[in-house]
């Protein structure tokens, strides 16, 4: 269960996002603003995150990744509500492969 004025949102960006240095910029953001979750990359190209905190500032790193770093090009972010359930701090996982996941 998630504190009272928190959030979970699940973000599916995509883009140019990977070979891009996405993953890192994004530790490096939720980090400064204090947030929990992980991000990852995705077989498919996309770059996939679990946020984790403040409501505004939950938003407020939506709108980070909306831009990402200096060289990505951001088409989309498909945002979901989620459970919350991840340890303290925002670090970066390993890719995953979908398909592998759905077998």
């Amino acid at each position: 269960m998630l504190e009272e004025g928190h959030k979970a949102v699940r973000l599916i960006i995509s883009g140019r996002v990977q070979g891009v240095w996405f993953r890192g910029w994004t530790v490096e953001q939720a980090n400064m603003i204090g947030l929990d979750g992980w991000v990852r990359n995705r077989a498919d190209g996309t770059v996939e995150a679990l946020v984790v905190g403040p409501e505004q500032d939950v938003d407020r790193m939506i709108e980070y990744c909306r831009k990402g770093p200096r060289l990505a090009l951001v088409r989309d972010i498909e945002i979901q509500e989620a459970m919350g359930i991840t340890p303290k701090g925002f670090t970066q996982k390993p890719t995953v492969d979908i398909e592998k996941r759905r077998s």
